[in-house]
């Protein structure tokens, strides 16, 4: 017996929307961790509303993140038809790491919710593997990145560099051309 969603009543839509708005916001300026309290007193709605839309933090980050994820996700589909595949997973990359610096925070709490089935994020995180491995698998066969190199490792040291970034750690460009230097195959 499948069960089907009732839609939104039109005051719970608008404060759905109000509360994203809110968050976009608040993630902007002070990062993964700001204040729910302050997020929902921003959408003018009680916290128990946030909590009846989004039961945990990375509920409402999975929420505020649907598009971008959506969009490379997208973008990665399109790169595998690549006539270059070590380009085409160089711009994914580039992608990842400007996704990943999209708030304070992010990079951290991307890479904790890989190795966590139960975060809401994790299905979004796989994801985004997943594409990584196939984009991967493309440039090795092309001869163009190491073999010994994995999605897994790429995505570590994406989100590394967004870590680094955050931290005054860099440029996240220059650190990104130098890992792309240490991937390409040794006789290229």
């Amino acid at each position: 017996m499948t069960t089907t969603q009732r839609p939104m009543r039109a005051d719970a839509r608008r404060n759905y929307g109000r509360l994203l708005a809110a968050a976009r916001d608040a993630f902007a300026e002070h990062g993964t961790e700001a204040s729910l309290e302050d997020i929902a007193r921003s959408a003018e709605v009680g916290i128990g509303t946030l909590y009846r839309h989004f039961p945990t933090r990375r509920a409402l980050l999975e929420a505020v993140l649907h598009d971008g994820i959506a969009t490379i996700d997208a973008r990665a589909r399109e790169l595998l038809e690549s006539p270059s595949p070590e380009e085409a997973l160089l711009v994914w990359l580039r992608h990842l790491v400007a996704h990943a610096t999209t708030y304070r925070g992010l990079a951290a709490t991307l890479m904790s919710s890989i190795r966590d089935p139960s975060s809401e994020l994790h299905g979004s995180c796989e994801t985004m593997q997943r594409n990584g491995d196939r984009l991967l698998a493309n440039a090795q066969r092309a001869g163009a990145i190491r073999p010994e190199v994995t999605g897994a490792d790429l995505v570590k040291l994406v989100n590394a560099i967004a870590w680094a970034g955050e931290h005054g750690g860099g440029d996240a460009d220059r650190l990104l051309d130098l890992l792309t230097d240490g991937l390409r195959t040794r006789d290229r």
